[in-house]
């Protein structure tokens, strides 16, 4: 089964549904409004497996984890980019990026 069958991303005026029913595991939904997003990452993986957006909203401490492979991934990244919340010099310098690497908008203070 791939991802994009069981994990989905809904997008509207007012935010994003992540509808996740993985195969063999409890289903689940959560929404959240554009407006609560603090920072988004990027996580560049290698061709075997899906790229990863790390969601961070006021609503939680910990993230959001969405793959870019889930079904509407790419609108999200278009959305995103649209929104001023991942500006699109910082998508296409994570698409060039080597597996592992993590970029963030806004970036993360340095250690």
């Amino acid at each position: 089964m791939k991802l994009a069958d069981w994990f989905k991303v809904e997008l509207s005026d007012e935010g994003m549904l992540l509808d996740v029913r993985p195969p063999g595991k409890s289903a689940w939904k959560q929404s959240f409004p554009w407006s609560s997003v603090q920072r988004v990452c990027f996580r560049s993986e290698d061709f075997t497996v899906s790229d990863e957006l790390y969601i961070f909203t006021s609503l939680r401490p910990e993230s959001f984890l969405i793959p870019t492979e889930a079904a509407g991934g790419d609108k999200l990244m278009d959305e995103l980019i649209r929104r001023g919340l991942f500006p699109a010099e910082v998508a296409i310098q994570a698409a060039r990026a080597p597996e592992g690497e993590i970029l963030c908008w806004p970036p993360l203070p340095k250690q």
